[in-house]
Formats: structure tokens, C-alpha cells, sequence
């Protein structure tokens, strides 16, 4: 019986890092189709793939598509991708304030990177910039991602957000903001001004980099709020 024929066993005495690529998708598959079995099949995605570096940036509409994986292992493999992305993030990260936009990326943009459609997340924050809550409001293509303000806020007013954080990514791997970012972030801004709702950033995630458009001074001007009471004078 060969090493593929029993990868469970090579974890239980080895470790899962002695495993091949194709025993690590055979244990995630777990099992074959008709005419094939999983160590096969595993073969043969990794092959027509081009390595489990190229499956974990496929959509799961992508996998779907591959022979020999239906809806049930495409979804199997899209949350063993993202738990192993999220399991890279050390305790320390993972329960930080975000209180710079490098914070931010280390905590969102590996996970972002690898995606090869833009995804938005919206992350509420409170007084001390600690996470409240996060979601995904929009996923998009390889270029555009439709992003609805009410949507945004809807989750911020919800959480009593203190505060919000923007977080995206761009699969060509350029960081570069667009001038539908730019006018996007210049809503959005608007908006929370209105919900006395602070938005900190927007971090648009690349290739092993990120731009903040606060930091780059790209931040949209506020409208000033007037402290004045109703009948006061002067």
C-alpha cells in the first residue's frame, strides 16, 4: 500500500508537514468520484491547476468547476484555505486595536491577498480602535466590487460603532487606488460625518503591500460641524 493510501496515518507519526501536496488535498477531499479515487483525483487537480498554490486563489464557483469537485468540496477546500490563511495570524494580531494602518494589514491583508476576486469588509471598531465586529458587505470580480453605502452603515449603526474601518483588495495585486475608490471613500466619509460615526482609513490590499489613503493623503476634507446652540448669538 503506497504513502497516498493512508496520509492519516503519515499525519498521526509524521506530522502534516511530511505529507505531499496531493496527501494534503486527499485528506481535505476526502473522497474520490467514480473510477477514481481521492489520491488520484488529487493528482490530477494539482496538475490541471497548477499546484495548491493556484486552487486557493480560485472562487468556489472555480472549484465547482473542476472534474471531480462538486459544490460540497469546493466548499470544503474554500474554508481549509481561509482557516489556514486565519491561522497564520498570531493571538497578538488577531486581538490588537488597529491603530495603524500596518496593524490593519496584518491582520486583513494576507487573507485578502489570495483572493482573486475584490472583496470589501467593513470593520467596526470602538473608542480604543478594538474590533467590534467585521463583514464582508460586497464581493466583486477581478476588478470591480459593488459596494452599497446603506449596506455599510447599517452594520455600523447596528454594532454601535464607535468608529470604521475600510479594508479591500485589489487581485491584480497593484494597491494603487482607483477613482472609484477615491469616490467611494469620499461617501462613505460623508456619511459617517452624519452618524457621528469616525472613519479611520480605507486600505486598499496588493500583492505583499497595501495603500491607506490616510496615510497617503488621499483622506477626503469633513464638513466641520457647528457647536453653536439653537438661539444662541455671536
Amino acid at each position: 500500500m503506497g504513502s497516498m493510501d493512508r496520509p492519516r496515518e503519515r499525519v498521526a507519526r509524521l506530522g502534516a508537514a511530511a505529507l505531499a501536496d496531493p496527501e494534503v488535498l486527499a485528506l481535505i477531499l476526502g473522497t474520490g468520484q467514480a473510477g477514481e479515487d481521492v489520491g488520484s483525483l488529487s493528482i490530477r487537480i494539482l496538475k490541471d491547476a497548477g499546484g495548491l498554490w493556484a486552487l486557493a486563489r480560485m472562487s468556489v464557483a472555480e472549484l465547482e468547476r473542476i472534474p471531480g469537485i462538486g459544490p460540497a468540496k469546493a466548499a470544503r477546500l474554500a474554508a481549509a484555505f481561509e482557516a489556514g490563511s486565519r491561522g497564520l495570524m498570531s493571538p497578538d494580531i488577531a486581538t490588537a486595536p488597529l491603530s495603524s494602518s500596518e496593524m490593519v494589514f496584518l491582520r486583513y491583508g494576507r487573507r485578502l491577498m489570495s483572493s482573486p476576486i475584490e472583496r470589501f469588509f467593513v470593520i467596526s471598531v470602538d473608542a480604543k480602535n478594538r474590533v467590534r465586529a467585521e463583514r464582508e458587505i460586497a464581493r466583486g470580480g477581478r476588478t470591480t466590487c459593488q459596494v452599497d453605502p446603506a449596506e455599510v452603515f447599517r452594520l455600523l449603526v447596528t454594532e454601535s460603532a464607535s468608529g470604521a474601518i475600510f479594508v479591500h483588495n485589489h487581485p491584480s495585486g497593484d494597491p494603487e487606488p482607483s477613482p472609484q475608490d477615491l469616490e467611494l471613500t469620499d461617501r462613505l466619509v460623508s456619511a459617517g460625518s452624519l452618524l457621528d460615526i469616525r472613519i479611520l482609513d480605507h486600505v486598499i490590499v496588493g500583492s505583499g503591500r497595501y495603500t491607506s489613503l490616510r496615510d497617503a493623503g488621499l483622506w477626503p476634507s469633513t464638513p466641520v460641524k457647528s457647536t453653536r446652540s439653537v438661539g444662541s448669538t455671536g
